[in-house]
């Protein structure tokens, strides 16, 4: 069985049951609620190698090796610039989510499954509040969430640091034992496991492309990985059954 069948298997083993309780559901946004194969994020991606090598004076190639450094040491290429550059966040934030929304596919099968879910709903993600408001926008499900939780919110330290989680936490009056996170990289869900939280891993179908990088895809079958899954609605739909 190869890594990605055995990933795929788990997704039947969730039930209603194991969510029973659970009345806050909390989601990161890019390549979470929306599939890594509309390639959104790779515009902001492209535009955070142009934003370092300008900043930095940098050729191209040496600003994304650059920018792959920061984001694997940091959390996020922006907490690797503030550190060790003293960039301007909202300098960078502006630069990086000017980019063309057009491309997201309405998603009416993923707003019914969340609108269905029992209890609060938000996003938590490592952008700012704009890019979440317009991807969810696009998306057709921006309204059935009662708030984000941005990189700006949490003082621009990014997940995965576990005091980012406790900051979302406190902010919300979240009993993280009744919550769940749903998120594609495995290394942010080593802390909401920590809490207390039932965590969904988000990766890719199996016969579609994983264009992750090598890192990026470490720790899917780590202990702090309860369910795992290729069709986000689809599994909402079955949990909620």
């Amino acid at each position: 069985m190869t890594e990605g069948e055995a990933e795929i298997g788990r997704t039947h083993e969730a039930r209603p049951v194991d969510f029973a309780g659970v009345e806050t559901w909390i989601f990161d946004l890019d390549n979470t609620l929306y599939p890594r194969r509309i390639d959104l994020f790779a515009q902001i991606d492209a535009r955070m190698t142009a934003f370092v090598a300008d900043f930095l004076k940098v050729p191209r190639e040496e600003a994304r090796a650059l920018q792959k450094s920061f984001y694997r040491e940091h959390g996020t290429t922006l907490r690797g610039l503030m550190t060790l550059h003293d960039v301007d966040p909202d300098a960078f934030l502006r630069f990086v989510h000017d980019i063309d929304y057009s491309g997201i596919p309405a998603d009416p099968a993923l707003g019914d499954e969340i609108k269905a879910l029992p209890g609060r709903k938000f996003i938590f993600t490592n952008g700012d509040r704009g890019h979440a408001e317009r991807t969810a926008r696009a998306l057709g499900i921006l309204n059935h969430f009662e708030d984000i939780f941005d990189i700006v919110a949490a003082k621009l330290n990014p997940k995965p640091a576990q005091a980012t989680y406790e900051a979302f936490v406190a902010a919300f009056g979240i009993a993280p034992e009744r919550a769940a996170m749903f998120e594609d990289l495995a290394r942010n869900l080593e802390a909401p496991k920590r809490l207390g939280m039932r965590t969904v891993l988000i990766v890719p179908p199996p016969l579609e492309a994983d264009i992750a990088e090598a890192w990026e895809r470490q720790g899917r079958e780590g202990d702090h990985i309860d369910f795992v899954t290729d069709d986000l609605a689809e599994f909402l739909r079955r949990i909620e059954r």
